[in-house]
């Protein structure tokens, strides 16, 4: 009874943690997502050009790492822009998520 006890709370941790590490990954992917859409907008709304957007990314990883930390490197940001223009649809980027551990 007891090892039956012992793997059936295993089974809920291990089946809790799987769900939570999905939802997390799948709030950074859409997290991207969204960065890339507001930097690729902010560009169409202003006509700005690639040389242009290239040093605003450097500067927004610049002050993005400051202000909140890793994660917002140069080819990361260009990484997040590139993402939404290969799907600008969510729901496409969605259909794409899959998730195994």
């Amino acid at each position: 009874m007891n090892n039956d006890l012992i793997e059936s709370i295993k089974s809920i941790v291990l089946s809790a943690r799987n769900s939570v590490a999905q939802r997390v990954n799948q709030e950074l992917v859409f997290t991207y997502w969204r960065i890339g859409k507001e930097i690729l907008d902010t560009e169409r709304k202003n006509d700005i050009d690639n040389q242009t957007s290239r040093k605003i990314i450097l500067s927004l990883s610049k002050q993005l790492t400051n202000e909140i930390g890793k994660g917002f490197s140069r080819s990361n940001l260009f990484n997040m822009r590139k993402f939404y223009m290969e799907y600008p649809d969510v729901q496409t980027v969605s259909g794409h998520l899959t998730w195994s551990f």
